[in-house]
């Protein structure tokens, strides 16, 4: 066994931009594994990353670092492609921010489709945001809607409950403190997800995120090397 000491030295000491405490586990004691659907979605989008460029970004005025530029390491090539290979029309996306995932979704989005971004607090309120008005649906041509609302809340998904329903993709970027991501996740399990959707999960090696990932019983795939580097899982919702 490390003894904490050593265990905090070799942190510190260890080079890198930013770095987060994790935990290595065995992976065949875990409640759910991959399935033919993940592998096969897996092996598709991969090629189109690799591809993916994003000039949707050109000419936004954010001043916030272009991470969208990283890949892998980042999640926002991987993000465009999966949402372009799933032809998705109806995307979710809970924790808005700046918008920089937004953004690479619309990358991917087919023209008739939209996204749904939840958060608590409006996207121009973010100093750095990369979105602009021409992005919403209130606009000509817009496929942004942004809803303000607390869908980790108990009962706080059901006045969307026809929307997540109708979703075929939904990205979760949440605040990483240990219980909102797994509130999603109960009121995402009484809904009836009809169009079968892929759950992408932002930051699940984090620590906060470990065990909410760990918990998770329904078909996953681990996808970190080939999208964020603080973790992204899949989860096929309605998969066996």
């Amino acid at each position: 066994m490390v003894v904490p000491d050593l265990l905090a030295r070799q942190f510190f000491d260890m080079p890198a931009r930013h770095k987060e405490l994790s935990v290595i586990a065995s992976m065949d004691d875990d409640p759910a594994k991959p399935n033919q659907r993940l592998l096969d979605l897996v092996v598709d989008v991969l090629p189109q990353a690799c591809k993916t460029r994003l000039p949707i970004f050109e000419g936004r005025m954010s001043a916030e670092p272009r991470w969208f530029d990283t890949w892998p390491g980042e999640h926002y090539r991987l993000l465009a492609a999966m949402v372009k290979t799933l032809h998705a029309t109806t995307v979710i996306e809970i924790g808005t921010f700046t918008g920089m995932g937004t953004v690479a979704i619309l990358q991917g989005l087919r023209p008739d489709g939209q996204v749904v971004t939840f958060d608590l607090v409006p996207w121009n309120d973010f100093e750095h945001t990369w979105l602009q008005d021409e992005d919403f649906a209130k606009t000509e041509g817009g496929r942004v809607t942004q809803m303000l609302a607390d869908v980790s809340a108990p009962g706080g998904i059901e006045p969307y409950r026809a929307l997540f329903e109708a979703a075929d993709f939904m990205f979760i970027d949440g605040p990483k403190d240990g219980t909102t991501e797994s509130r999603i996740l109960a009121n995402l399990a009484t809904l009836t997800l009809r169009r079968d959707p892929i759950v992408f999960f932002d930051d699940i090696r984090v620590m906060n995120m470990v065990g909410v990932w760990r918990r998770v019983s329904r078909p996953k795939f681990d996808i970190t090397s080939l999208g964020h580097w603080s973790g992204s899982g899949l989860i096929d919702w309605n998969g066996i």
